[in-house]
Order: C-alpha cells, then structure tokens, then sequence
C-alpha cells in the first residue's frame, strides 16, 4: 500500500513538471507570440483607362482613334499618437493614335507630395505641418503637330515646394486643407535650350548682335536653370460619395510669391468624378485647370520669306484639360 502511495505520487509529480514545462515554452516561444501592430498603412492603386473609336465606310465622315491613360497612386501613411506623416506618389501617362497621324502624348505627371504633422492631442484636427511637394513628367512635350521642338522635358519643368505651416485633416470627412505662410518654391529647367529661352520663368540668355553678321546674335550668358521663390502656399484636398457609388473628388494649389509680383495667383486646380461599377471597372469624369503666370503659351510663325516655322511666346493663358474614360482599376496592399 505505501509503495502504490508513492508510486501514484510520483505519477502526478511528472505529470505537473510536464505540463508546467510545456506551458513554459508556450509562453516564451517567439512564433506564437502576437505581431505587434504597425503604424504604417498602405494603399496602391493601379488603373488603365482606355477609349476607342473606328470608322468603316461611315458616310458621315470621321477619323478613327484610340486612346489610354495608365494611371497609378500609391499612399504610405504613419500615424501614432499625435504623429502623423503621409507621402504619396501619382504617376499618369496617356497615348493617343488617330488614322494617318502619328502617336501623341496627352497626359504625362509624376507628383510626390511628403506632409510631416504634429498636433498637441489626439482629439484635434489641427496639426504643425510641414510639407515638401514635387512635380515633373516623364518624356518632352511638344506643341503638335511641329514634332522637332520639344515645348517642354523631364525636370524642364520640375516644381518643388517645400514649407512650414498649419493643416486640417478630418479623416472621417476625408478632406485636408493646408496654410503655410512661409513656402520655398524651386523651379527647374534643367535643359539648356529651353532655360536659354526662359522657358517656366527662369531668367534667360543674354545675346548681343554678331558685328560680322546683324542677322545672327553672340551669346553672352547662358540661361539660368533654376528660379527660387518665397511666398505662400494653400493646397486642399476633398474626396465624398455624392451618390451611391459615385464620388466627388478635388485637389487645389495656391501659391503667390511676396517679392515677385505679390497678388499674382498660381492655381492648380484637378477635379474627377469617379462612378464606380464594381471593385474592377470605373468610369471617371476630370477637368484639370492651371494658370501660371511664368508659363508661357508657343505658337508657330512662318517666315514669309522663307518658308521656316519658329517658335514664339504668346504670352500666359488659362490651361485646360478635360478627360472622360472608362477602364479597369485594380486596389492592393
């Protein structure tokens, strides 16, 4: 009898260091142990928009086209506690081919814009901000349909903005607005040729007259490739469904510089109206409006005597573009 008492204690004294052990190593083991939660979130969105159009003995006349938009946006947010940082990145590029003319360009951006915010607690929308944006494209632009002169090429224009200030961000309202009194705007135009010519606002070359020949000219000083100015920024950003699978979308830039021409706006201004049909099919209605003052509409001059085109400014005037397409979106993390 008292060997079994000891035997059956001894039983249950393996029993409870085994299960004591076991939960031991539960416990301290690394691969079952919870993720802590980031503070980072994410979101990518890739979209191809396309529109097309043929005639085939079609007695009313008309020219056969098609067209694609490739657009991308990806978004990388940190927020914790009463700190927030949001960079964002937009690229767009469109073709455009019609019967019996050659391929055109009809969209071409890439945007970044980084905003560093801190406020004094969690309950308030307000933020001490600061903010750094960048613009260019990716190939040269040109004022179709004269081809052998570029209007325009990467980082000739490039802006960038960067600057201090005050932001309010509803998340649940999804909209933004931003107010920075003191604002650096930097204007590349980092091609010589279109700096020479003072292309964007950059001061341009100096040239005196060839005494061996009046009909050519001597250059002195070369184009400068960037213009600095300081001066203030407001920018908002507002994004609602109106309707039940259709959102209204606005993105809009002030800026005025205090030295040069105080007053003077540039507005950036890209509204879209987005009506979704499923979580792969889109279609979306944009108008994009830009007035710089720096920004210099071309036109073509033909010489009378010789036949030659050149190109002259024709002064600043309001930029407008309308797109409408239809195409397929496609969201990931």
């Amino acid at each position: 009898m008292k060997l079994l008492r000891s035997t059956l204690l001894l039983l249950l004294l393996l029993c409870t260091s085994n299960n004591f052990a076991q939960i031991i190593q539960t416990t301290l083991s690394p691969n079952q142990a919870p993720k802590p939660p980031s503070n980072w979130t994410k979101r990518n969105q890739l979209g191809f928009d396309i529109s097309e159009i043929a005639f085939v003995n079609w007695s009313a006349g008309g020219t056969s086209s098609i067209s694609g938009l490739f657009k991308g946006e990806f978004n990388r947010t940190y927020a914790k506690d009463n700190h927030k940082w949001v960079n964002e990145l937009i690229v767009k590029y469109g073709l455009n081919k019609q019967d019996g003319i050659e391929l055109r360009k009809t969209d071409d951006a890439v945007q970044f814009n980084s905003t560093y915010g801190f406020r004094k607690d969690t309950a308030s929308n307000w933020y001490y901000s600061s903010k750094l944006n960048f613009n260019t494209q990716f190939t040269n632009g040109y004022n179709y349909p004269n081809r052998s002169v570029a209007i325009s090429k990467p980082f000739a224009p490039a802006y960038i903005f960067l600057g201090a200030g005050a932001e309010n961000s509803n998340k649940q309202k999804n909209r933004t607005f931003y107010f920075s009194p003191i604002t650096l705007k930097t204007t590349l135009v980092l091609d010589q040729y279109l700096a020479n010519q003072g292309a964007f606002g950059v001061k341009k070359a100096t040239y005196i007259s060839d005494p061996l020949n009046p009909d050519s000219q001597i250059l002195i000083d070369e184009g400068q490739k960037v213009k600095a100015e300081f001066g203030i920024l407001f920018t908002g950003y507002m994004k609602s469904e109106i309707y039940k699978n259709v959102f209204y979308e606005n993105r809009l830039s002030l800026y005025t510089d205090y030295l040069n021409k105080f007053g003077n706006v540039d507005i950036d201004y890209d509204t879209r109206l987005d009506l979704v049909v499923n979580a792969y099919v889109k279609a979306n209605i944009g108008v994009h409006l830009i007035y710089d003052d720096d920004i210099k509409t071309k036109k073509d001059v033909v010489d009378p005597t010789t036949g030659n085109k050149t190109q002259v400014n024709d002064g600043p005037r309001m930029q407008l573009r309308q797109v409408l397409g239809v195409g397929l979106v496609y969201a990931f993390k």
